[in-house]
């Protein structure tokens, strides 16, 4: 089976079709509102309105209330929910969408810590202090060793050159990508991101 592709930070329909259409199965709406690539719940819902039913949208939210994640889930329609903050498990457990859990890689430790939560999908992000993602920066791949790759997504200074060595070498369940396909924050180059999203599948 070959690796799934997540493109995170659609702000606009124009990128975001152009993603399923190069083959990414998975879309990253951002709700923080710190983000460069943060959106409304009424523009992501605009955009999620017009993909096609197979098209996983996943919203991303840094250390929310559960009420207000409850409330844009619903609004929207989302078909999984990332947290990216400091969420502890209990947090994560019991909810109708799928989870996908956001850990920063900075030692083997945290494989360890990944599995004390019961979720979906464990998304292994790069470490940089006083960041809590979008650095751009890529993870030493020797710290992966103990993750478990049919729940792994791996993202972190993913890019169309680099992207396929990763995958091959790790095998996860999907590779995230933002920074590393866009024009600037929230604007997605539509050459660089199939070329990602290509090489990818490929490898």
């Amino acid at each position: 089976m070959s690796v799934q592709v997540k493109v995170c930070g659609i702000t606009n329909l124009d990128d975001a079709l152009a993603a399923v259409d190069a083959g990414a199965t998975m879309l990253g709406f951002n709700f923080f509102a710190r983000s460069p690539r943060c959106v409304t719940r009424q523009v992501a819902g605009a955009i999620v309105a017009r993909l096609p039913p197979a098209v996983c949208t996943v919203g991303v939210f840094v250390d929310e209330a559960r009420d207000r994640v409850v409330a844009t889930a619903g609004e929207i329609g989302l078909q999984a929910l990332q947290f990216h903050g400091h969420e502890d498990p209990a947090f994560c457990n019991a909810w109708p969408q799928k989870v996908i859990k956001a850990l920063r890689v900075r030692d083997t430790r945290v494989a360890t810590e990944a599995r004390t939560y019961d979720v979906d999908f464990i998304l292994a992000d790069a470490y940089l202090e006083g960041q809590l993602g979008g650095t751009g920066r890529r993870i030493a791949l020797e710290l992966l060793d103990g993750f478990e790759r049919p729940r792994l997504i791996v993202a972190g200074g993913l890019t169309g050159e680099n992207v396929a060595d990763v995958v091959r070498a790790v095998r996860p369940y999907a590779v995230d990508v933002a920074s590393g396909i866009e024009e600037r924050p929230g604007k997605k180059d539509h050459v660089l991101m199939r070329r990602f999203i290509t090489h990818a599948l490929a490898a």
